[in-house]
């Protein structure tokens, strides 16, 4: 197969993105969802759960979206055409990038295929290049969430990309000393987890090509896929977290607990609750068992 090109200049993405935040904020087109958070412990974790402040303008503003762009008898995909106010960058020939228009975290972005693609179907080389071409312009946490019961809410396939760190103290990624312990049940396996996942190590010096760097992460990816049980033949749901040093990949059994969604950011131990009761819930359960419950174990 013909290797891809990349589009994105070296050194632009984390300008672009600053700059098409506020200009996106301006005009309306980026619907940040204002948020509290504290923290809470398990397990040698300090995870950062977010509750939510104002579900309702999110809630209106996508029935409002769909209503008016919705084809009868057709699934609306709000990423064809995305929000022209919302692009950052073309990345390379297959992907493009875009702000998340309802975001919790700051300048959240969307690593979307310019052709339909299901969310469901396996990542490509082409991803995994557009990923690195990301990582290469700023130090952020990427990730993937494959299937509806990994938390994903399009059916258009995307990766996102968040900048570190995700917590204004501590760990850049709560999850990460759990990873970085090194204390493997295998060959693959983080001991200290208590749900199935398969953990590779990834080299920063990749960002310095991104296609020579998606044919490894690729291999990686495949490998980690097998280890817990998933290939082309049986794929399931999962989530997948990476960055410039490592990846994981956790399969799913669902996607909520109780009325508490999890997405791939769970698992890098920062969890969103849309109320008191939900905190409640999750304050009482833990957030660790939380996450043991939504996974495999």
């Amino acid at each position: 197969m013909p290797q891809g090109k990349i589009l994105l200049k070296p050194g632009t993405l984390w300008t672009s993105v600053k700059e098409r935040t506020e200009y996106a904020l301006q005009c309306g087109a980026l619907l940040s969802i204002p948020t509290e958070f504290e923290f809470i412990e398990q397990d040698g974790v300090r995870f950062l759960v977010r509750i939510l402040s104002n579900l309702n303008r999110k809630k209106a503003a996508k029935e409002k979206q769909e209503k008016q762009s919705a084809i009868p008898g057709q699934e609306f995909n709000p990423f064809l055409p995305y929000e022209e106010n919302l692009f950052v960058a073309d990345i390379s020939d297959t992907h493009v990038c875009i702000l998340n228009k309802y975001n919790v975290v700051d300048r959240h972005l969307l690593i979307i295929t310019r052709a339909f693609e299901e969310q469901e179907s396996l990542l490509t080389l082409e991803d995994f290049a557009a990923m690195w071409a990301c990582l290469a312009d700023f130090d952020g946490l990427a990730f993937y969430n494959s299937g509806k019961s990994a938390g994903a809410s399009q059916r258009h396939k995307h990766l996102q990309l968040v900048p570190l760190p995700l917590v204004p103290s501590g760990p850049q990624i709560p999850i990460e000393p759990l990873l970085k312990a090194g204390q493997f049940q295998d060959s693959n396996a983080i001991a200290k987890l208590p749900f199935v996942n398969a953990f590779a190590p990834l080299n920063p010096d990749w960002v310095r090509s991104p296609f020579t760097a998606a044919q490894v992460t690729l291999e990686v990816y495949h490998s980690l896929l097998g280890a817990v049980g998933l290939d082309a033949r049986q794929l399931g749901a999962y989530n997948l977290l990476a960055t410039r040093e490592w990846m994981l990949i956790v399969p799913r059994s669902q996607e909520h607990f109780q009325s508490i969604s999890v997405n791939s950011l769970g698992f890098a131990g920062t969890l969103l609750v849309r109320n008191a009761a939900e905190m409640e819930i999750l304050k009482a359960q833990g957030p660790m068992t939380i996450l043991k419950n939504v996974a495999l174990s």
